[in-house]
């Protein structure tokens, strides 16, 4: 009942006023035009009471101490308000941010009683007291506070000061304080998304390119379906800010039933499903606690490179504290190598790497977490190794590198990368994420004794000693210095290598051929792109597209979860302004998350979307074939234009040849288009994949299936 008169209020009065009036009117009916701060009873005894066995005793006699109505010089009429708010909307009933910031600051000093909103909350059981954060933890808010100094405006703050510009949202009851609060911060951008699945995804694809990402969604209902993107987040290492509006904090520890929980008035179910796939969880339901916790749960976040999860009693939101001053210091703690396990682990993994006649070097996925590309550059040139990535790591080593030799993916590698790797008498793995996906299968033809492995804060040599409290950037920084310079695995990859094949040309009208759309996506590259692959088979075409210095790329290897690419796109985008994106996406993965198009639109986004409809679920295929990898058609272009309604830059286009292709592509270059969002469907035969997805294919799916040890014994 709070929150619909509240939202039945909203149009006249602010979310505070509003809370503070209905306050009052559960314990005395104050007319609804009494203006704030204005009313004080000459009998207090007329305020509503409970009795211990919780019935309510009201006074029967008419109210007569209420005094004529002043005028309120804050609350402006309300035809006034709605004129204004037409004036406002360049779309239909959405108000300009700019504005309703403006409006918003010139509500902020609000009366004393503004600091009292919850202390007249109507008593509860001795238990409910005794677990229920009291009035007194924020009647420390001072009469004429800064507005700056709310736990909404402190969240705001944080987030700016770790790189957040942008806050991916889904609004729900639970979490509009919190909203308002951060529409107040100059520096942050609240972009509003179709589910909260794509906010996920989004704040994910942001992280990638940001180095820290920030979601909003409401309790529950948000909390559980944006999930499985923050437990992609969590697998692939990226630092996420999930923040929940949670209940009142006056409902924890009571017997009360919420909606938008399963029915029981256990409110912690939604974090015991967040504590597997975030590093560090607060609720914040007490102000005087609040700041602390949420410095503590973002540095946490920064410093493990893993979501965290925060959950904000939707009536704190707005309410000053004093710990929570604009120019309170905050820095994210730091990792530091113990110095004499780093000088030990330098000078075991040096003897290992001189006496090796053929070393390589192979880059992972976690120099990323460990922020340690220019580290890797550095070691390369001093070491002379040949160096590969492995698939995930595709983007997070220069490719214009002299002594780069592809993506080392078991049998489905770059040409002669695969011989290279496992042919070396020594190998060092930095950062790198070994599963059934990674080594096709399990595959891999490594040695562990011939293994020295580098992660962002251990050292293992070969079979050997485990070196703890190393942390991967100085590590690589003093090996570097005590490395002797080896070449040999370079010059034998000199010898055997042979470039790889020139495309089969088209004949007229004949139908499009992958491998001859990804000739075209190369052509397109440069440093002011990057590159979005989608689960399926744009993962091989993709690995195989050749990388200019500055050029972005990024896919979800370990979760693998379809329907990422759309939610991504629109996050790595939305912080890679001067970068135009390039999306390969699946047909089946674009149905699952499609929504957020719109969103591209309304950001004004000039993404070059390739939408390959082979009728189904290609990598699955492969895998496993079965009639439910079939999917219904639809008429992608006509859904785009759909979405599209007359609003915004968007141009659309099909292709079933080269020919098309090769004008489509030219359309979208063109100054013409050069910031609209193009979408550009290509027909394609079911079975036209690489060769690469038919071997890993083949390899995973031996891998499912093998048989227990126990029956096959």
């Amino acid at each position: 009942m709070v929150f619909k008169n509240w939202k039945a209020r909203y149009s006249k009065i602010s979310s505070a006023e509003a809370a503070e009036r209905l306050f009052r009117k559960s314990v005395a009916p104050v007319p609804i035009n009494t203006p704030i701060g204005t009313y004080a009873p000459s009998n207090p005894s007329n305020y509503s009471s409970q009795t211990s066995s919780g019935a309510s005793t009201t006074p029967s006699t008419p109210r007569d101490d209420i005094g004529p109505e002043p005028p309120s010089p804050d609350i402006p009429k309300v035809q006034e308000y709605k004129e204004v708010q037409e004036e406002r909307r360049p779309y239909p009933d959405i108000p300009k941010v700019q504005e309703y910031k403006e409006v918003q600051e010139e509500r902020r000093p609000y009366s004393a009683s503004r600091q009292q909103v919850d202390v007249g909350m109507q008593a509860q059981s001795p238990t409910a007291q005794r677990h229920r954060p009291s009035a007194a933890n924020y009647s420390v808010t001072m009469n004429n506070a800064p507005p700056e100094t709310t736990l909404g405006r402190h969240i705001a703050r944080r987030l700016v000061e770790i790189g957040v510009k942008d806050v991916f949202h889904v609004p729900g009851d639970f979490n509009l304080l919190l909203l308002d609060e951060l529409l107040l911060e100059p520096q942050l951008n609240l972009v509003g998304c179709c589910n909260e699945l794509n906010a996920g995804y989004a704040a994910d694809g942001y992280a990638r390119c940001k180095g820290v990402g920030a979601v909003v969604v409401t309790f529950t209902v948000g909390g559980l379906s944006v999930i499985n993107s923050i437990a992609g987040a969590y697998s692939e290492n990226l630092p996420v800010i999930c923040i929940v509006g949670g209940p009142n904090s006056h409902d924890y520890g009571t017997s009360r039933i919420l909606h938008h929980t399963i029915g029981h008035p256990d409110f912690s179910q939604e974090l015991r499903c967040f504590q597997t796939v975030t590093c560090c969880q607060v609720t914040l339901n007490d102000l005087n606690s609040a700041h602390e916790q949420v410095d503590y749960a973002i540095s946490t976040s920064i410093r493990e490179s893993k979501p965290v999860y925060i959950s904000v009693s939707c009536n704190l939101p707005h309410i000053s504290n004093p710990s929570f001053v604009p120019d309170l210091p905050f820095g994210p703690q730091t990792r530091i190598s113990n110095p004499a396990t780093l000088q030990a682990s330098v000078d075991a993994a040096a003897e290992f790497l001189n006496r090796a006649v053929k070393p390589v070097l192979v880059c992972g996925p976690k120099i990323r977490v460990a922020k340690a590309k220019k580290a890797c550059v550095e070691f390369a040139e001093a070491a002379g190794y040949p160096v590969a990535v492995m698939p995930s790591a595709k983007g997070l080593f220069p490719e214009t590198y002299s002594k780069f030799i592809g993506t080392y993916w078991g049998a489905v590698s770059s040409p002669f990368a695969l011989e290279i790797v496992e042919s070396a008498d020594a190998y060092i793995f930095i950062g790198p994420i070994f599963n059934d996906y990674s080594s096709v299968g399990y595959s891999l033809l490594i040695k562990k004794d011939k293994m020295l492995v580098v992660q962002p804060d251990r050292v293992t040599v070969g079979a050997g000693a485990s070196y703890g409290c190393v942390v991967m950037v100085e590590f690589l920084t003093l090996l570097a210095q005590k490395v002797r310079k080896n070449e040999v695995a370079w010059e034998n990859y000199k010898r055997i290598f042979v470039p790889p094949g020139v495309v089969q040309k088209s004949v007229a009208n004949e139908p499009l051929r992958i491998n001859v759309l990804f000739q075209y996506i190369q052509n397109m590259l440069n440093a002011d792109t990057a590159v979005i692959a989608e689960t399926g088979d744009s993962w091989f075409n993709c690995q195989k597209l050749k990388l200019p210095e500055g050029c972005g790329f990024e896919f979800q290897m370990q979760y693998g979860s379809i329907g990422w690419s759309v939610g991504a796109t629109l996050g790595y985008a939305q912080a890679a302004t001067s970068k135009r994106v390039i999306s390969c996406i699946g047909d089946g993965s674009f149905q699952v998350t499609c929504q957020d198009i719109s969103t591209m639109i309304r950001q004004n986004q000039r993404n070059i979307i390739f939408l390959i409809n082979n009728g189904g679920y290609t990598i699955e295929v492969e895998i496993h074939d079965g009639p439910y990898n079939v999917i219904k058609n639809w008429d992608y272009c006509a859904l785009v234009d759909a979405i599209k309604n007359g609003e915004g830059k968007v141009w659309t286009t099909r292709v079933k040849t080269e020919d098309e292709l090769s004008r489509a592509v030219a359309e979208c270059l063109s100054e013409k288009n050069r910031d609209n969002l193009c979408f550009i469907e290509i027909i394609a035969h079911k079975d036209d994949t690489s060769k690469e997805l038919l071997e890993w294919g083949s390899r995973v799916s031996a891998a499912n299936g093998r048989m227990s040890q126990i029956l096959t014994e």
